[in-house]
């Protein structure tokens, strides 16, 4: 079963988003570009003082590998310079994608 990441980060927001996606060769308006393998479902938006990501992953590994060949690099490149204030796993009993 697939996994589920949450990764809240403080003071950053939508330019330090889309400076991010940008670097990874994603455009999150139409869906289209480099995403990585292994990653399901991909969702991020604002919270009070910060940015929050949920993304679903085929694995932990499928993951760690993205963090350790692109998206660390793009991290920084886009001006998020702090690691997230909340990185959690979560063990999805489901994922479902209705009318998706």
């Amino acid at each position: 079963m697939a996994e589920g990441l949450i990764l809240e980060f403080e003071g950053v927001g939508r330019e330090a988003y889309d400076a991010v996606n940008g670097r990874l060769g994603i455009d999150q308006e139409s869906g289209q570009g480099n995403w990585p393998p292994g990653l399901v479902f991909h969702a991020g938006g604002a919270k009070p003082g910060g940015w929050v990501v949920f993304e679903v992953w085929e694995s932990r590994q499928a993951q760690e590998q993205f963090m350790n060949e692109r998206l660390g690099r793009a991290l920084q490149e886009g001006g998020v310079t702090e690691p997230p204030t909340r990185v959690e796993w979560l063990d999805l009993a489901a994922y479902n994608s209705p009318g998706g």
